[in-house]
């Protein structure tokens, strides 16, 4: 059995230091030399046959957070997945939508503290939603749009990840705690086969203050995942999973390879690996997808 630690430089910047890469490769004992270059100087795989022990993971850890890049250790088998689940809010966009909603009727601040809680998993993610989703009750309908036009952004990489595992074949799922208004565009923009997500309830043309039940929290991404394996006649470990909070903890745990992206500090501490200084192509690296292969 083969074992690989990828190490990812920040995509901006001056790359991987020569030192990191000689010191992460003595800890697996393996050389410096043999490295495999994903992209030249930001990314490259180190392949070693012994399975690494507690010990030299949190080594390789501590040596990758005082480096400020990126390792991600795992079984090289398998690590090219036929899925992608991922998160929307602040994963796919830099933005939680929720808030920006809130920001239209200058209640920003009130909603993105019950949405910090509730990404750090302080409190339930299901009567959290209800409690901000309440606030915005008279809110126009039509705000989405503009909110999308002028306060969303996409986050670094995420079309080009969506574009390549498409076209190598695998299959895109946008899949959100937030709500359908946004992950239908957004979706669409980025690729996504598909999205799913919470929907907002409305009458006359006005938000009522209200989602529709049940809500998409975090089971519910876990169902998803599985469900859309076994759709795709696939199991659960050929999807490679993203998200940033507690509600993602679930799908990041269950997928063959879970990943938590510039994640709220107690989903880092729990998930199987963790992307702290890369953006979203770091998953095509993770993947062993080589940086001329990638697709915009």
């Amino acid at each position: 059995m083969m074992f690989v630690a990828t190490l990812i430089a920040a995509p901006t910047g001056a790359g991987l230091p020569a030192r990191v890469l000689v010191d992460i490769a003595r800890e697996l004992g393996v050389q410096a030399e043999t490295a495999d270059w994903l992209d030249p100087d930001f990314a490259a795989d180190l392949a070693f046959e012994v399975a690494p022990s507690l010990e030299q993971r949190r080594a390789v850890a501590e040596i990758a957070a005082a480096g400020r890049f990126d390792c991600v250790v795992q079984q090289r088998a398998g690590r090219r997945k036929d899925i992608l689940i991922a998160d929307m809010d602040s994963t796919m966009i830099g933005e939680e939508c929720i808030d920006e909603l809130a920001a239209e009727v200058g209640i920003k601040d009130r909603v993105a503290a019950i949405t910090v809680c509730a990404m750090n998993g302080e409190i339930e993610f299901e009567p959290a939603l209800r409690e901000r989703v309440a606030l915005l009750a008279g809110l126009p309908e039509a705000i989405v749009a503009k909110v999308i036009s002028e306060r969303i952004t996409l986050a670094p990489g995420g079309a080009t990840l969506v574009a390549t595992m498409r076209a190598n074949g695998a299959y895109t799922a946008l899949v959100s705690g937030g709500f359908t208004v946004f992950t239908r565009p957004i979706a669409a923009r980025l690729g996504f086969h598909e999205n799913r997500a919470n929907r907002l309830c409305a009458e006359a043309g006005q938000l009522t203050g209200h989602v529709e039940e049940p809500i998409l929290g975090a089971l519910a991404k876990v169902t998803a995942l599985e469900a859309i394996a076994a759709e795709r006649g696939v199991g659960a470990e050929q999807a490679i999973a993203v998200g940033d909070g507690a509600n993602d903890l679930g799908m990041i745990q269950r997928a063959g390879t879970g990943i938590a992206l510039h994640a709220k500090p107690a989903v880092a501490a729990q998930a199987p690996h963790r992307i702290d200084h890369g953006d979203l192509t770091a998953l095509l690296f993770v993947q062993g997808y080589r940086r001329d292969k990638f697709q915009q």
